[in-house]
């Protein structure tokens, strides 16, 4: 199993990705953002930080970098691709997943640790999961608010494309647990193949108790076991 974690000007999450895939025993490798080939590896992660200094939006820049053909080809061809907080943003802007961020209804930046419900098990990266679980990952943006229109919430919902939702430590749902105005406490959703998934909080920075807790670490043993067992859901 290999892991290639796409590096843009301004990535700063690169290294904790590495990490990640260290304690669960893949091995990884940093793929260039003006590299125009990602073959070789087993699933694809965009990390989070700020690439191309987050200028005009989020990701809008980075999806014009010359590896996202290659990312999306990768997808269209069923591999497994994550994106997590700027990583996550740059696949909404390149058509990847669906949507947008707007700025926290707060205007604030947030770091803190935040609950989440797991409401899609059947991806590379959640089977390992059990439906419903509340799990504990941190949340680090300003830009984190997921908006899309009407019709498209509702296409989200009725295809069951919402993986990660912003909730209660009993899994209910709260305006008071939401932290920055995502509609229906939305954290993280998936493409309608299921093999692209994107999510703003970082399971990568909770995969070993000294970090604080391990909630994230069946995000990456998700992948390897769905790879290793050839897609098996």
């Amino acid at each position: 199993m290999k892991i290639g974690i796409v590096v843009f000007p301004g990535s700063n999450c690169d290294r904790d990705i590495e990490r990640a895939a260290e304690v669960v025993g893949s091995e990884s490798g940093f793929i260039w953002h003006k590299d125009t080939d990602v073959g070789g590896y087993d699933a694809i992660v965009l990390p989070g930080g700020f690439a191309h200094g987050d200028y005009l939006r989020c990701g809008a820049i980075a999806r014009f970098s010359p590896v996202m053909d290659a990312v999306a080809e990768f997808a269209q061809a069923g591999g497994p691709v994550l994106g997590i907080c700027n990583g996550f943003q740059t696949l909404l802007e390149s058509g990847l997943l669906t949507g947008a961020t707007l700025r926290n209804t707060g205007l604030r930046f947030i770091c803190r640790p935040q609950k989440l419900r797991i409401d899609n098990v059947n991806t590379p990266f959640t089977h390992l999961y059990s439906k419903g679980e509340v799990v504990d990952f941190p949340i680090a943006h300003a830009e984190g608010n997921f908006y899309a229109d009407t019709d498209t919430i509702k296409m989200l919902e009725d295809e069951g494309r919402v993986v990660f939702r912003y909730a209660e430590p009993d899994g209910s749902l709260t305006e008071g647990c939401n932290p920055n105005g995502s509609m229906n406490n939305i954290a993280g959703i998936t493409n309608k193949a299921g093999n692209v998934v994107g999510l703003m909080p970082h399971p990568e920075r909770v995969v070993e108790s000294v970090l604080g807790g391990t909630d994230g670490l069946r995000v990456f043993k998700s992948v390897m076991s769905w790879c290793g067992k050839g897609g098996v859901r």
